[in-house]
């Protein structure tokens, strides 16, 4: 099965850096706001996240799909912290504090992608993708929350509990992995070692 893409470049859509600018449904304040529109970038990371989150490798078709990665990767941070959240207050509280801090941007140190994201071409480009990352980040997290809790309940609805613990679990096999190979790597290592001192002895 392949990666799912974006289907909402046009020719006319506005690029920062080589990211796709597209509209957003949102009332945070940005240079991208979508009034109107029936669908928007947010709403096709959401949707494609269960599936697309699988791929190792995504061929990236356009700018719109860089601005799908990045809200892709941004819904897994927001479903780390949400996992710990018992109520939809606590969660919008953390959504809040994870959507306005400091975060890095193409080009800058801690920015996971900068292989496949151009930096801002000058100060005001910075200015923009900042704005409007910062706009993708807020709305991202106020629509989990929206996903994640029972309005009835104020708590986690069980989907939202068993992909946030489905995910959790991929993290730990991630890390059980690397230890995996750093200790079987060092392991390898020691016998190389032992084996050399037997020849040493030995000739």
């Amino acid at each position: 099965m392949p990666a799912y893409h974006s289907s909402l470049m046009v020719p006319e859509t506005r690029l920062v850096g080589n990211m796709a600018l597209l509209p957003v449904k949102t009332q945070f304040k940005g240079p991208a706001r979508g009034d109107g529109i029936d669908s928007d970038i947010i709403d096709e990371a959401i949707y494609y996240f269960k599936a697309n989150v699988f791929f190792k490798n995504y061929e990236i078709k356009n700018e719109a799909d860089r601005t799908l990665i990045y809200v892709t990767l941004y819904i897994s941070e927001c479903l780390k912290k949400l996992q710990k959240c018992s109520s939809r207050s606590q969660g919008e509280k953390e959504m809040y504090t994870l959507g306005i801090t400091n975060f890095p941007i193409p080009g800058e140190p801690g920015f996971p992608l900068n292989a496949m994201y151009a930096k801002p071409g000058n100060k005001q480009e910075d200015e923009t993708m900042r704005a409007y990352l910062q706009q993708l980040r807020q709305e991202t997290g106020l629509r989990l929350c929206d996903r994640v809790f029972d309005p009835q309940t104020d708590k986690p609805s069980k989907v939202s509990l068993i992909l946030l613990i489905y995910l959790n679990f991929l993290s730990g096999v991630k890390v059980y992995l690397i230890k995996y190979m750093i200790q079987s790597v060092a392991a390898v290592a020691v016998k190389i070692l032992k084996f050399s001192r037997c020849q040493r002895k030995v000739f």
